[in-house]
């Protein structure tokens, strides 16, 4: 089922990208403004193919957010560096870098670039769209407020009843059967390191000696 949702989600996408890249073509790049819509429709194709595999449940459901550290560290180099060759190449002088790039010694470079201006408008959109995640569905579990722990001696063995915390989290179930978790994990690998110690714990002296003075009188009568 997860197949067949991504596999629409990007048949879908690749449709409306493809429709913006048609688009695109009917407009040309004549004029400043005609040149600025034309690569801004391929950049929404990028965009579109991106948010496809988003809402297709690529990495996990639930509603997009933005990620500041692929924004900043992943977004931005790429918009600026494709954002100065697309000044560069812009038809009009309002903020163009082609002066810029030629004090810079890589006017070369633009020039060549500037031979596919569509690929790096797609790759501008693309990236944008990776700059969204998803957190995925939180599932509440409730569990009961206490637990009780059997710790064995060689003799006896006492019961103890300790309190259980509720987590929020993906449910899953151990070996030994018990529900747990994912944020259970750490108070369970707490609470068998205790049960460990209790086994080879000497009993209190005080309870040892009630013990073995009920067993005597026990015997007595």
């Amino acid at each position: 089922m997860y197949g067949i949702t991504r596999g629409l989600a990007t048949l879908i996408g690749a449709a409306v990208a493809g429709f913006l890249i048609w688009l695109a073509t009917q407009i040309g790049t004549e004029t400043t403004g005609d040149y600025w819509l034309t690569y801004g429709l391929v950049a929404a194709a990028g965009l579109t193919f991106a948010l496809s595999q988003l809402l297709g449940g690529w990495t996990k459901y639930g509603w997009p957010r933005l990620s500041a550290g692929v924004f900043l560290l992943g977004f931005l180099p790429v918009l600026l560096v494709g954002g100065f060759v697309l000044l560069a190449q812009q038809p009009g002088e309002f903020l163009n870098t082609s002066n810029l790039a030629q004090d810079l010694g890589v006017a070369w470079l633009v020039d060549d670039l500037g031979e596919l201006l569509a690929p790096i408008a797609l790759a501008i959109g693309l990236v944008l769209g990776f700059t969204f995640d998803t957190a995925g569905a939180r599932h509440e579990v409730h569990v009961d407020d206490r637990e009780t722990v059997v710790a064995h001696d060689d003799r006896y063995e006492t019961v103890e009843e300790r309190p259980r915390t509720a987590a929020v989290g993906r449910v899953g179930h151990d070996d030994d059967g018990v529900h747990r978790t994912a944020a259970d994990e750490p108070l369970t690998a707490e609470r068998d390191e205790v049960r460990r110690e209790d086994d080879f714990r000497e009993p209190d002296p005080a309870f040892r000696e009630t013990v073995v003075g009920d067993r005597r009188d026990d015997r007595r009568a």
